[in-house]
């Protein structure tokens, strides 16, 4: 463990039902009293010098409590390590039922670090090149219409337009995004550590409906035609109307997600498939 780092955070989600309780027991359990710190999800008052003192951060909650701190730590290097108390989890690599027995490892630094592509979004008015709204993403960010209705959006990959797509918006995902909105929408599911960037149109009508996987090193725009109202979401945390004359500017951040690993890199595809509740089958089972 970094000599500079030796804090350990805990973050929880006040809509997480039974989040205080289990972080209060982590800390007497693991005797963690004198060198740890607990705050909330959006507590955005948090000193800098007090991450910047902070080996990682527990995360009790779902993948939203995740894409909420990691907001926070990214631009700090802070790794993160979730336990799960959502629905899903794919990031998360702890149950609330095996957390206590499996922390000390974390502890001890017997554990490999993770690192996620992030994306940043900027919003850019296209007349005069003024930019009004630059974000950061862990999982996607969203051009799609303030009303159920279609959006023409023109698709620019390094300066040399793709597509047009007629849809319901279009998403620009990360690999981490890849299991969420994105695949919804019949997108593919990339292993969270490629470097790579998925733009996948949401329930394109006739126009090409199936997503591409471009490297992280590409530019892509977005700009609505016409004059339709639309907006920006990033990871579902930003949300701002888009004004007539934007476009969308998406590359990769200069920030990186940081998880700590205690299980191999294969497990992604075992978790994968329990999170989707896939079945495993046999050639006995046929028998």
């Amino acid at each position: 463990m970094d000599e500079q780092r030796q804090l350990i955070g805990f973050m929880q989600s006040r809509k997480v039902s039974g989040a205080p309780e289990m972080i209060r027991s982590l800390i007497d359990t693991l005797d963690l009293h004198d060198r740890s710190w607990v705050a909330h999800v959006d507590d955005e008052d948090i000193p800098p010098e007090t991450l910047q003192a902070t080996a990682f951060i527990v995360t009790a909650g779902g993948d939203g409590t995740i894409l909420r701190v990691n907001r926070l730590v990214s631009p700090y290097s802070v790794p993160i390590v979730g336990i799960n108390m959502g629905r899903v989890g794919f990031m998360a690599e702890l149950t609330v039922e095996n957390a206590a027995e499996r922390l000390p490892q974390y502890l001890a630094g017997d554990v490999r670090t993770e690192e996620r592509l992030m994306l940043q979004a900027e919003v850019t008015a296209q007349s005069n090149g003024e930019t009004r709204i630059v974000d950061h993403a862990l999982n996607e960010a969203i051009v799609r219409g303030t009303l159920p209705r279609l959006l023409d959006v023109e698709v620019t990959i390094d300066g040399v337009r793709l597509a047009t797509y007629r849809a319901d918006g279009v998403i620009v995902s990360t690999p981490t995004g890849s299991t969420g909105y994105a695949l919804s929408a019949g997108g593919p599911v990339l292993q969270p550590e490629s470097k790579v960037l998925l733009i996948q149109p949401l329930a394109a009508h006739i126009s090409l409906q199936t997503g591409l996987v471009v490297p992280d090193n590409c530019t892509v725009e977005l700009a609505v035609v016409g004059s339709r109202e639309a907006l920006i979401s990033v990871d579902n945390l930003t949300n701002a109307t888009l004004h007539p004359d934007d476009k969308v500017v998406i590359r990769k951040s200069p920030h990186i997600a940081s998880f700590l690993r205690a299980d191999p890199p294969s497990a992604f595809y075992s978790t994968l498939t329990q999170r989707l509740g896939v079945s495993h089958r046999t050639s006995h089972d046929e028998q």
